[in-house]
């Protein structure tokens, strides 16, 4: 495994991270009963990014198939 690869592995278990963390507070939020609806749009617009920045350096990982 080469440097690069490695780099994007990290930046990958980072994302994840900051997901699961940005999934707790939307639970948190739900579950405290005083939710800000338009606050938890966002941060499930935020998790939902992150979720495609960890598909996009996934697929980066992966060699190109040649069809």
């Amino acid at each position: 495994m080469n440097i690069d690869e490695e780099d994007i592995l990290e930046k990958i278990q980072q994302l994840r991270v900051q997901h699961r963390d940005l999934d707790d507070a939307i639970s948190a939020l739900i579950d405290s009963g005083t939710s800000n609806m338009l606050q938890i749009k966002r941060l499930k617009k935020q998790k939902l990014l992150l979720k495609d920045k960890i598909a996009k350096l996934e697929d980066e990982l992966l060699p190109d198939i040649i069809a």
